[in-house]
């Protein structure tokens, strides 16, 4: 149970950020590299689970009484572009009511590019979404057809296009470093994302977990991941070119063409501020009286709706972190972003001074660049982040 404890101020929590996440569960099909908390939509009635987001929403207002209104709010999933606009409309109204929402907040819905083609882009943006992450993944069929996407790549251009005259700002994924894929031919492709006028992409290298059907097949010697060399020179590559576009990195996997347009729900997690998570298995990080709570609603919809009912929470456990707990996780997300690490955050929650020795070494390889203060990485020390976090942390 969450404490109401003193006013100290810890350096971590709302003031870095306040958000809410939503974990709209549900996907039309699971794609083989998939690791997240989905199931397959199938005929459901989604009603339900829209009533309990709204209850679980306003179970967090009086465990968090003095948080102030949310900076961003964050439809993530699954395919949360499968909701209708008035139940985007029911939460975002939820948050406004219960916490209040900033006059300029950011708030965004993934979505699949087909469901883009068919949506009424205009609802959702009444609702309140001014920010869409389109599932682009790649821009060639025979990729998309290996990924397991149901979508082509003439219709992943026309779902962006038509995102682009409804919505301010507009991010798609892509996914590079996939088995047989060559340098010129995700140079080549990289550019040609660039020219659909986006103003954010998210690159990220394809990541094979064990649970996942990619896994599963990799475990069997059907598919083999790209080499750690060939994947380091596919980041350069991709830097490069984007760096090159006016797009560079503001953090590992994340580019922009501007401050306006960089995702600021994320950087809620880079710099160690608050977000509640709302939804199956949707995870969060909440501040009260000088201590932090990680909490982890139910994973599965029907234990999720059953916990807010009973309980008046969907959280599956609500653990308080260490001091060492946090230091650590700010360390380790701290470094993936532009903005770099604080050193005296860190300092102040371990209770322990951070190895200039080491900083000065890593400085010295072309790894960090040290300002007063404050540590970033170098392009070349982003390609070793959770090494070097690793050696950083206390």
């Amino acid at each position: 149970m969450i404490e109401q404890a003193d006013e100290t101020r810890a350096p971590f929590g709302p003031d870095y950020g306040f958000g809410l996440y939503v974990h709209w569960p549900y996907c039309t099909r699971i794609c083989p590299y998939c690791d997240f908390n989905v199931y397959a939509a199938k005929d459901r009635n989604t009603d339900s689970l829209v009533e309990t987001l709204i209850a679980d929403i306003a179970a967090h207002k009086p465990r968090m009484p003095k948080h102030g209104a949310l900076d961003t709010i964050f439809f993530g999933g699954g395919t949360p572009s499968l909701m209708r606009p008035e139940q985007v409309s029911e939460i975002v109204e939820a948050a406004r009511v219960n916490f209040g929402l900033k006059a300029d907040a950011e708030i965004t819905l993934e979505a699949n590019p087909n469901d883009i083609l068919g949506a009424d882009l205009e609802g959702l943006k009444r609702a309140g979404v001014n920010r869409i992450s389109i599932g682009v993944q790649s821009l060639r069929d025979d990729a998309l057809i290996f990924l397991g996407r149901d979508h082509d790549v003439t219709q992943a251009k026309a779902a962006v296009a038509r995102a682009l005259s409804v919505f301010p700002s507009v991010s798609i994924d892509l996914i590079y470093a996939r088995p047989g894929q060559t340098f010129d031919a995700w140079q080549a492709e990289l550019s040609e994302a660039i020219m659909l006028g986006v103003h954010h992409m998210s690159l990220y290298e394809l990541t094979i977990e064990q649970r996942t059907a990619f896994g599963q097949a990799e475990a069997r010697g059907e598919l083999i991941q790209m080499g750690e060399e060939a994947q380091a020179r596919m980041y350069e590559i991709t830097q490069a070119v984007m760096s090159a576009a006016g797009m560079p990195a503001y953090e590992i996997s994340n580019h922009a063409i501007s401050d306006a347009h960089k995702a600021r729900h994320n950087m809620i997690y880079w710099s160690g501020g608050d977000w509640i998570g709302v939804g199956p298995g949707a995870h969060g990080r909440i501040s009260v009286g000088g201590k932090r709570y990680a909490t982890l609603a139910q994973p599965k919809p029907g234990d999720y709706m059953a916990n807010v009912q009973a309980l008046g929470s969907g959280w599956g456990g609500a653990d308080v972190l260490t001091q060492m707990d946090v230091a650590r996780e700010m360390v380790a997300m701290g470094l993936r972003s532009t903005e770099g690490l604080e050193i005296g955050r860190v300092e102040a929650l371990s209770g322990e001074d951070m190895s200039r020795d080491k900083i000065a070494t890593f400085a010295e390889q072309g790894w960090l660049e040290m300002s007063p203060g404050r540590i970033t990485l170098t392009p070349a020390g982003s390609l070793l982040a959770d090494a070097l976090s690793a050696e950083l942390a206390p």
